[in-house]
């Protein structure tokens, strides 16, 4: 259990470090959240299952992360209907 708790914050770290390194497209950026996401989920269920406790707080954690992905998708489709790519520095935030 304790190997799987590692790799869990492994997992986390390595999604901040994908996160801050790629900054170039919003896709991979929005990949790199939703990996970070995955992680604090397992996080999470390993601590429910170690504290035997309910998982009804994992259940409202992946609806809200997938509510939080369906809006980075669609500013993705929004973003790439208005400019014509994903990147980052083509547009100005300030329009």
């Amino acid at each position: 259990m304790l190997m799987l708790l590692v790799s869990s914050v492994l997992m986390f770290f390595s999604g901040l470090i994908v996160f801050s390194s790629s900054r170039k497209h919003l896709l991979l950026m929005l990949l790199s959240l939703e990996f970070i996401v995955l992680s604090l989920y397992l996080n999470i269920f390993i601590y429910l299952s170690l504290n035997d406790y309910n998982y009804f707080f994992s259940m409202i954690f992946i609806t809200m992360s997938v509510c939080e992905g369906a809006l980075g998708l669609s500013v993705l489709v929004s973003m790439i209907r208005s400019w014509g790519n994903d990147y980052i520095l083509t547009f100005s935030s300030l329009w």
